[in-house]
């Protein structure tokens, strides 16, 4: 894998994923939506899928013999999944803060207010998933995201969309580079 130079500045990036259980309620799906925007995320891209088992495996085969791997499978092809890469300046951390606790008894009890301990509804059906690490992010946008090119985004959109001015644009349920005007 190639290192990419990065400003100490730079935004980071992160995969988030809402899963089927909360694509296939309209009202949970724009809810958890509106709590990436309110959060000040940066929505880099989005796109809506159905994934197949065969990809299911190979994104979770870390989890490969492990008690909740074939039912996560099984889950995660079931219906339509929206997938996100965010940006922001902790954009890992601050994902996995507002998503709460993985197991979801626990988010109801530690975390709340988060994603996952207000729409959770089993530590499989936990409404989320985010990447872990640097590593990870980069994986997982490359799984979701195969025509995405993150090192000529560090190179060509982040400098602009760190800088400003953005806007968000509804249409295309992302930010861009807002036009300033000039010439």
């Amino acid at each position: 894998m190639t290192s990419i130079l990065r400003s100490p500045q730079a935004l980071q990036l992160t995969l988030a994923l809402i899963k089927p259980d909360a694509v296939a309620h309209p009202l949970i799906l724009e809810a958890v939506h509106q709590q990436i925007l309110s959060n000040k995320f940066l929505i880099v891209r989005m796109r809506e899928l159905q994934w197949e088992r065969e990809d299911c495996r190979r994104f979770y085969r870390e989890h490969e013999g492990r008690f909740f791997y074939q039912r996560l499978v099984e889950f995660m092809a079931s219906g339509p999944i929206r997938a996100y890469i965010l940006a922001h300046k902790d954009a890992i951390q601050r994902w996995r803060t507002l998503m709460g606790p993985t197991r979801v008894f626990r988010a109801r009890h530690t975390a709340p207010d988060s994603i996952r301990g207000s729409l959770g509804l089993t530590d499989t059906r936990n409404t989320t998933h985010g990447s872990d690490s640097v590593v990870s992010a980069s994986r997982e946008i490359a799984a979701f995201f195969p025509d995405f090119s993150e090192q000529r985004w560090y190179e060509e959109e982040e400098p602009q969309l760190r800088r400003g001015p953005v806007r968000y644009s509804p249409e295309q349920g992302i930010h861009c580079a807002a036009e300033t005007g000039g010439k």
